[in-house]
């Protein structure tokens, strides 16, 4: 298998301000895929998987890295979701919500948090952590569908300030669809069934392609499940799906409030796709609550120096008494200047994990999450010279209903300012919303036809899963 190419993308989708519209190379940090380009199917040491995929894990890298994986093409596999049976009146169908609810709420609460004191066998060798651990450890596979136009250079429109209608340079050609597959790792929560991931794993935000169609689950005993999708957050960047297994063996989550820079940790996962599966690496704590940026979106985890690669993202970072303290996300790993970066990745916390999971499963979403309800973009300083702009977050859309549509909002505001404090970016704009909760308030200061307002926004919550 050739070497992972790294690769940084600007997201341009309008969708919304989480995934806010950004074409500056101010972030540190963004994603990267990697992916085999001998166009043949990865090999396999498991039976019975189908048609899937080369490796592709996302993890971080810096921004000045900009070249882009190759995909390749193949069989898709759509996933057999079963849906609930009908009941015969609106109460049944009442009384069944509710004990799905609850049933719901049950499973997740599996996902608690145990003290090492009453972890079961205390401290353990490394061999009996792997032992302990590796049964609840699984593959994921999941298939997209991508489609790619050739399209040339294109600038946005901002002829609310500077009277342009945008530019675009060279011919569009038609789009071409096919298939590409990613793989990364799992961690079985429940016995019948439940497995949580990262979100990315699942959902491309960086080429479009959303949602994979198809996502497969691999076991340690070699058998291989189609899986359906509870929910995901790609802010949180975690996911919870669903196989029809049982006698699973659900992992133990420690309580990653009690770690202690230089403890020991070991990781589980399936680096560069399944020829490696069941790879287990060790280190230390490196750092606690790192304020990471990836792609726009503030996150704050755990650092690592055990090795995580390309197929890792989603597997389980493990303490000495052979609990799950972290899930496996990403990795510095760019060679942004003469010197290269080695043992630097990333884990979301345990009880940040099992906070996620419990919203994903009760509701399909994390609840609390604030929402402005804004497309946007940023205004770099080479804009703001072109167009005649402020340096800021320039508003392409406003959702109808949303917090920033009461509150006057409009297409072609320019936000300046969160509370009273600069913001030059939507990823600042972000981290100062992000402070707050849904029902809060902040105040942001715009310009508009270059007058200087103010509004106070009541923030929505944020019901879907991007």
């Amino acid at each position: 298998m050739r070497e992972e190419y790294e690769y940084t993308v600007n997201n341009m989708e309008e969708n919304s301000e989480e995934n806010g519209m950004n074409n500056n190379n101010n972030d540190m940090y963004s994603y990267y895929n990697g992916f085999s380009a001998d166009g043949g199917s990865p090999k396999k040491p498991k039976k019975h998987i189908g048609a899937k995929i080369a490796a592709s894990l996302m993890a971080m890298t810096l921004v000045s890295a900009g070249s882009i994986g190759i995909y390749r093409n193949v069989a898709g596999v759509k996933t057999n979701n079963t849906t609930a049976s009908s009941v015969e009146n609106a109460e049944a169908s009442a009384v069944e919500n509710a004990a799905e609810k609850v049933s719901k709420k049950a499973k997740a609460e599996n996902v608690s948090i145990i003290k090492p004191e009453d972890s079961e066998g205390g401290l353990l060798t490394t061999e009996e952590i792997v032992e302990k651990v590796l049964p609840s450890v699984v593959g994921i596979e999941s298939t997209f569908t991508m489609t790619t136009q050739n399209n040339g250079f294109n600038f946005g429109d901002f002829g609310s300030f500077g009277g342009f209608g945008g530019f675009d340079f060279g011919q569009s050609q038609q789009p071409q669809t096919s298939q590409a597959t990613a793989t990364g790792t799992g961690v079985a929560i429940t016995e019948d069934g439940y497995i949580v991931t990262n979100a990315h794993v699942i959902y491309d935000t960086e080429y479009g392609a959303g949602l994979a169609d198809s996502i497969s689950v691999l076991l340690n005993d070699e058998k291989s499940y189609d899986a359906e999708v509870i929910g995901y957050d790609t802010d949180c960047d975690l996911a919870v799906l669903k196989i029809k297994a049982t006698g699973l063996t659900a992992a133990e989550f420690g309580d990653s409030d009690d770690l202690k820079l230089g403890e020991s940790v070991i990781a589980i996962g399936n680096p560069l796709g399944f020829e490696l599966m069941d790879t287990v690496t060790s280190g230390i704590v490196s750092g606690i609550n790192r304020e990471i940026t990836i792609n726009d979106k503030a996150m704050t985890l755990l650092q690592t120096d055990a090795a995580i690669n390309s197929g890792n993202s989603g597997g389980p970072l493990i303490n000495k008494y052979g609990q799950v303290i972290g899930i496996n996300s990403s990795k510095m790993s760019a060679s942004y200047s003469e010197t290269s970066i080695e043992g630097i990745g990333f884990a979301i916390p345990s009880n940040e994990v099992a906070q996620i999971v419990d919203d994903i499963m009760e509701y399909g979403y994390v609840t609390g999450k604030p929402q402005l309800g804004i497309s946007c973009q940023d205004v770099t300083e080479t804009i703001s010279k072109m167009y005649n702009l402020p340096v800021g977050v320039y508003v392409t859309t406003v959702t109808d209903g949303s917090a920033a549509d009461k509150a006057g909002l409009q297409s072609g505001d320019v936000i300046t300012a969160v509370d009273g404090e600069e913001v030059k970016t939507s990823a600042e704009l972000n981290a100062k919303k992000n402070l707050h909760k849904a029902g809060e308030t902040l105040e942001l200061t715009y310009m508009r036809s270059g007058k200087e307002e103010k509004v106070t926004v009541t923030l929505d919550q944020a019901e879907n899963k991007d």
